[in-house]
């Protein structure tokens, strides 16, 4: 391996793993485990290759020259694809703010830029080292950049919604196809847009982290005195006579009773662990780290013996009292993934 190589690997891989790294540092909530993100910069890797089979079928079917491929028809298979794990993410109520919308979205152009460097090293490695800070501190960050914008447009669209609508992920995934094709268009020198990329951003990502913490602060406080007062309902001894008793009394008409016992257990294990999470968050907040002890461990087991025993019918029912929005979901599975 030559020197050269040496040098222009590191220009070239590095920069987009240091930029997602302080992005990581930044996260005082610590809302993404490094586990997680390194499955979504997996993902994105993978997105790599589905992208450079997809671009080069168009190329040979649409018969047109790389550069046109390169500003019009790339743009908009690349972004596609990276959305594809965004979405996914969505779906699986893994994004509940836009701390980590910017930062899952930041991994998953990570991976797609470290796969698609490593392959013009691969063919290109003799190319000047100019091109590679071009490629390394404008190429990979852009790739990430933009996945980041869409995850962040889309989070701010969504989070009122237990189903998005596919609808509200075409903003974010318009101007990130657009923002991608300005890019491969080079009206500014390489340079000069690289350095561009690296002006911009950065300040984008800050007023981002600062505007999200503040909103889960403020989520934090009014969610937790919620589920406080759920619970003493729920274990207050004039129960029967409150709001939710009155309602699970009349769900007895509809399912039999053992199944309404278990969704006052349901109810209220669902309701001690949104606390503990919320909780954990506010700790975390602060600074300090909690373990999370068996007894959370078996009260996770338990719900989901629970759920299988009440059915979807049932949870849905109960909805109105489980604060279930996106973001409920979210902190369980913060709570969970530390389990």
């Amino acid at each position: 391996m030559s020197t050269d190589i040496l040098i222009r690997a590191p220009v070239g891989l590095l920069p987009v793993l240091i930029f997602l790294v302080v992005l990581l540092y930044m996260d005082s909530y610590k809302l993404v485990r490094l586990r997680t993100v390194l499955w979504v910069i997996g993902a994105g890797a993978l997105m790599t290759v589905f992208a450079y089979f997809i671009n080069g079928a168009l190329l040979e079917w649409l018969q047109i020259d790389f550069k046109t491929l390169s500003r019009y028809v790339a743009p908009l298979t690349e972004e596609f694809l990276k959305a594809l794990v965004i979405i996914a993410l969505f779906r699986m109520h893994r994004i509940g703010f836009l701390v980590d919308s910017a930062i899952m979205g930041f991994a998953v152009g990570t991976g797609f830029a470290f796969v698609e460097n490593l392959y013009y090293l691969q063919s290109a490695g003799d190319a000047h080292v100019a091109v590679w800070v071009v490629r390394g501190f404008g190429t990979a960050i852009m790739h990430g950049g933009v996945t980041a914008i869409f995850a962040i447009m889309s989070q701010a669209l969504t989070e009122r919604h237990m189903k998005i609508n596919p609808l509200l992920y075409i903003p974010g995934g318009f101007i990130a196809v657009t923002l991608h094709s300005a890019f491969n268009h080079f009206w500014l020198q390489p340079m000069q847009m690289t350095l561009f990329i690296l002006l911009l951003l950065p300040p984008i990502l800050t007023v981002v982290f600062r505007k999200s913490a503040t909103h889960l602060h403020e989520w934090l406080e009014l969610d937790f005195d919620a589920d406080a007062q759920l619970l003493e309902q729920i274990n207050s001894g004039d129960f029967a006579a409150s709001k939710i008793g009155r309602f699970l009394h009349d769900l007895r008409e509809k399912f039999e009773g053992p199944v309404v016992v278990d969704m006052l257990c349901y109810l209220r294990l669902y309701t001690e662990l949104a606390l503990r999470a919320k909780g954990v968050l506010m700790m975390r907040e602060n600074g300090l780290d909690a373990p999370i002890g068996e007894r959370t461990r078996e009260k996770f087991a338990e719900m989901e013996y629970l759920e299988g025993s009440i059915g979807k019918t049932g949870v849905l029912a109960m909805r109105p009292f489980l604060h279930m929005t996106r973001k409920d979901l979210w902190q369980l599975y913060v709570l969970e993934d530390r389990g």
